[in-house]
């Protein structure tokens, strides 16, 4: 018998062993331990250190971090009938571990595929330019649809991204045509302004100059001076106008109206 002791012990101490082994479990800050106790639920423990029951408790490790999930690429076509090809990403976090684990039978397979299909859903009731311009409103409203639904499992959807909008290269083309449209629209609209202000800059100034006859000697010598520039072999002598004013005067006089004489030489007495 005293043989057979030590092997026995050795035997016992082992069993002992593994049975502390799978009894105990050492679980993360972020981890939590749903567990099932011949079937039944219990209250969900950790983080730290835990004791289980051996072959009597069933655990499951659920993570309590913000996880992802990257939707694919799914081509949607939009309520204006333009075909877009999308992805898209979900922020989520289990909020009760224990919901997440009883009331749907694999929470990330299922919280994707309500993404993927609520992301056709959403985009196909949008029109193109609201995709485009305002991506934050369809983000709120996905987030929104997505976190109503997962919410009776135990999940908070924090955010969604539409990541990427792929359109066709003839929608490209005609957006770019666009575009171009509306700048030369801008650029005739913006000319047209700068010569109407032109116009009315230069009827002003001829007032100015109809009241104030020195104005426009003024301007004359200014643009002499512009003409006769550095660097210009022209030489310009400016000559007062009011120099020609007594020609002007005599040449007018002299070509003034004539006396008027009878038709064929007249009649004499």
């Amino acid at each position: 018998m005293g043989g057979l002791g030590l092997p026995i012990t050795i035997a016992v101490v082992a069993f002992v062993f593994i049975l502390l082994a799978a009894a105990v479990r050492i679980l993360r800050e972020y981890e939590r331990a749903v567990i099932f106790r011949l079937g039944r639920l219990i209250p969900v423990k950790g983080p730290g250190l835990i004791l289980l029951i051996p072959v009597v408790d069933r655990m499951e490790r659920i993570s309590t971090r913000i996880e992802t999930i990257d939707v694919q690429r799914q081509e949607v076509m939009t309520k204006d009938n333009v075909p877009v090809t999308v992805d898209a990403v979900v922020y989520y976090r289990v909020m009760a571990p224990a919901d997440a684990v009883v009331k749907v039978q694999n929470f990330h397979k299922a919280t994707y595929l309500l993404a993927q299909t609520t992301l056709r859903s959403v985009l196909g009731q949008s029109e193109l330019d609201e995709l485009l311009s305002e991506r934050d409103k369809v983000n709120h409203r996905l987030q929104q649809i997505i976190d109503e639904q997962t919410e009776p499992w135990g999940i908070k959807v924090s955010m969604v991204e539409v990541r990427d909008v792929v359109l066709p290269d003839t929608m490209k083309r005609a957006m770019a045509r666009q575009a171009e449209i509306e700048r030369e629209r801008r650029a005739k609209v913006i000319n047209a302004e700068g010569e109407f202000q032109a116009a009315q800059r230069l009827k002003e100034a001829g007032e100015i100059i109809s009241t104030q006859p020195i104005a426009l000697q003024l301007r004359f010598l200014q643009t002499l001076a512009e003409v006769a520039s550095e660097h210009n072999s022209t030489t310009i002598f400016p000559v007062p106008i009011d120099l020609f004013a007594p020609y002007i005067k005599s040449l007018a006089k002299q070509s003034g109206p004539q006396p008027e004489t009878g038709a064929a030489g007249g009649q004499s007495e």
